[in-house]
């Protein structure tokens, strides 16, 4: 398959897009199952097209889009033409009506086909494609004046392709990687740590606290037991420089722009990439 074709159908807070070289330079030579529990927009996945994968996110809306893709390609294109192809007399207003319709589906846990075309669209239309949920679980994100096509069709039908042959779950990461063996790669991209400490940003409404990563941290410590290959990605604070020093993990800090800040001062950065296996080695 054309790695060309196949690439992020949404874009998400923290995709990992721009940092895929630097992910690809740093993992494993071989591995057998390939794990990612923080999925996301799937940037990373959909670069490597690993075989004998397994893919989750706690986001049911985002989850439901996937498994939609996977299994009826055909029918989710139809409906987002129609939703691309409306009379926009008011922009705005078109769009605030498709928002609503989105987040009353939401309330009614319709995970179906439409909502997978409405969260397409409304990321395709919402200001810097950023998903965010207020404190019952609704998308909130204004317009953002574009009336540009959702989706790509042939990128689409590929992705479909792909998706079919792996496993796609929802849930929490730790259930996602319970599986997880000797030799297996687990690649965790989950929410950041605050820069700020008093802070944390939520993009669903479960949200995911300091606790979360703490818990985060103890599973990567397991599956490093286990005989995992683990890779971890986030932001360069205290809080991760503390949950995974002194363990023997390889930890490389990467310059990053963070395209998904309003403020424009504010979107340069550090991340670190903490690795439990020596670069290069096998």
């Amino acid at each position: 398959m054309n790695h060309s074709n196949v690439t992020p159908f949404v874009k998400w807070a923290g995709g990992k897009r721009q940092l895929l070289a630097q992910i690809k330079e740093r993992m494993p030579k071989t591995y057998h199952d390939y794990y990612e529990p923080f999925v996301g927009g799937g940037a990373v996945t959909f670069e490597l097209l690993p075989t004998n994968a397994l893919i989750n996110d706690i986001n049911k809306a985002l989850m439901n889009t996937y498994r939609q893709i996977c299994h009826s390609p055909e029918t989710f294109l139809d409906t987002v033409k129609v939703l691309d192809e409306q009379i926009w007399e008011d922009g705005k207003m078109y769009y605030y009506s498709l928002r609503e319709r989105y987040n009353d589906k939401l309330m009614r846990a319709e995970y179906d086909v439409e909502l997978a075309a409405l969260f397409v669209f409304i990321n395709k239309h919402c200001f810097n494609g950023l998903y965010r949920v207020n404190g019952k679980g609704l998308f909130n994100v204004p317009y953002n004046n574009s009336r540009r096509k959702s989706v790509n069709e042939k990128m689409v039908l590929d992705i479909s392709n792909y998706l079919k042959g792996i496993r796609i779950m929802e849930g929490d990461f730790e259930v996602a990687c319970a599986g997880a063996k000797e030799g297996d790669f687990v690649f965790l991209d989950s929410p950041y740590a605050p820069l700020n400490p008093t802070s944390f940003e939520s993009y669903t409404k479960e949200g995911f606290d300091i606790e979360s990563h703490r818990r985060l941290a103890r599973l990567y410590d397991e599956l490093t037991s286990r005989g995992c290959y683990c890779m971890l990605t986030n932001h360069n604070t205290d809080l991760i420089r503390e949950l995974y020093s002194n363990k023997g993990y390889q930890m490389d800090v990467v310059n990053v722009k963070r395209m998904i800040n309003s403020d424009a001062s504010n979107r340069v950065g550090e991340e670190v990439i903490i690795y439990n296996y020596e670069r290069n080695c096998f």
